[in-house]
């Protein structure tokens, strides 16, 4: 697996300090990174900022849907000790989670759940006791597995972002665009077709308990701009499946994984991935649970405008669970 061949995107000191500025300007103000006040002057603060900034800080443009956002000044000493689990963040890194917000705001509309981490725009994604094996961001003994970011939903992301403020032992994110992928004409028709549904993961608790039928949905599909891709192999009840199409999903598989890339960020590195062409995932590492393990910050954003999606997902439940825009919090 090749390591860290994702495209940088650097911002200069000039960037840096007019972006960090911004936002302790904002929590200065609004007094917490999850201040509704705050996140509804997300937009106004984003139109002030510098034209140079703002063209920093665009979507993604890549072919292969993805690249690193490189400059965001991260003090570790200042930042306190990794928390063992999300609840107990606090204020920690607020800092960061609003400067995460500004770069999300300016890409598209910032989003998050009402079922995931108390319905926070940011979440921390950090190695927490008692998970280790699971297939979320929580976990640490075990491979998680690439997938698009709440493949189950209709509403899911059209950007991730991950912003890293802690990665002493340089833990490998793994990324996969299905744009390099090849696959045999057989194989697109059939993951073209819905066959399987893709259950809710172990984040979304009431998700997971909720009583409608789930709705096969196609694992490809065609856009105007090229193939795309809705995947979460450990969530997909593959057993029901035939075998032609089990055949098909597992030459996907084996393809994502032939030209994955495996991105070690660095301390204020935001990887920035198309969730509609691009799955991640990270390599299994031990935690310490000492105060110095891995550390992220993830954001979800919508693009307006992005006809990449199959009107049939305007049909589906989503399990029941909401996505809550930044602008109507």
């Amino acid at each position: 697996m090749p390591t860290c061949p994702a495209p940088v995107r650097r911002l200069d000191a000039g960037a840096t300090a007019e972006l960090t500025a911004t936002a302790a300007t904002l929590l200065a103000l609004h007094g917490s990174s999850t201040s509704p006040a705050l996140l509804a002057d997300l937009p106004a603060r984003c139109a002030g900022l510098s034209e140079p900034l703002r063209h920093a800080l665009r979507p993604v443009d890549t072919a292969d849907g993805l690249f690193v956002l490189r400059g965001l000044d991260v003090d570790d000493l200042r930042l306190g000790p990794t928390p063992g689990h999300w609840s107990g963040v606090g204020d920690a890194g607020a800092l960061y989670d609003v400067a995460l917000l500004l770069v999300s705001t300016l890409m598209g509309t910032p989003i998050a759940w009402d079922g995931q981490q108390d319905g926070r725009f940011v979440h921390n994604i950090i190695p927490s006791p008692g998970h280790e094996s699971e297939q979320t961001g929580a976990s640490s003994s075990v491979l998680l597995t690439p997938h698009t970011e709440d493949a189950f939903h209709p509403g899911r992301a059209h950007l991730l972002l991950l912003c890293c403020l802690r990665n002493h032992d340089g833990i490998a994110t793994t990324a996969a665009s299905v744009r390099l992928a090849e696959l045999a004409g057989a194989d697109l028709a059939r993951l073209k077709r819905p066959v399987a549904p893709i259950l809710p993961d172990d984040a979304y608790e009431q998700a997971r308990h909720f009583a409608g039928r789930p709705a096969p949905v196609p694992t490809l599909f065609d856009s105007p701009e090229g193939l795309t891709m809705r995947y979460d192999p450990a969530y997909t009840p593959l057993e029901e499946t035939d075998e032609a199409w089990r055949e098909a999903y597992g030459h996907l598989g084996e393809e994502l994984a032939r030209v994955s890339v495996a991105v070690a960020l660095e301390p204020g590195d935001v990887l920035v991935v198309d969730n509609d062409i691009v799955v991640h995932g990270r390599v299994p590492f031990r935690a310490r649970y000492d105060g110095t393990d891995r550390w992220l910050k993830r954001a979800s954003v919508r693009v307006e405008g992005r006809p990449t999606r199959p009107l049939a997902e305007h049909d589906e439940h989503g399990y029941g669970q909401a996505a809550l825009t930044a602008w109507a919090a």
